[in-house]
């Protein structure tokens, strides 16, 4: 899946913080599920084929708000 296959919930490039497609960010994919960029956190070894990112609370919030949740 591409990133131009998703619809980006959170920051807009070029607007403080996010200064490029690189800041944390949360993502809807076309069959409803979430995906979500942030920096790597080692906060526990997840399963094979799982990974962990650590993102604002802010991020979040600003997903949640996005979804009308």
């Amino acid at each position: 899946m591409a990133r131009e296959d998703l619809t980006r919930l959170t920051g807009v490039a070029g607007d403080p913080p996010c200064k490029s497609d690189d800041c944390p960010n949360v993502y809807r994919t076309a069959s409803g599920s979430i995906v979500v960029q942030g920096d790597v956190s080692d906060a526990f070894q997840p399963p094979a084929g799982e990974g962990l990112v650590e993102i604002p609370e802010a991020v979040l919030r600003e997903a949640v708000r996005a979804l009308g949740w």
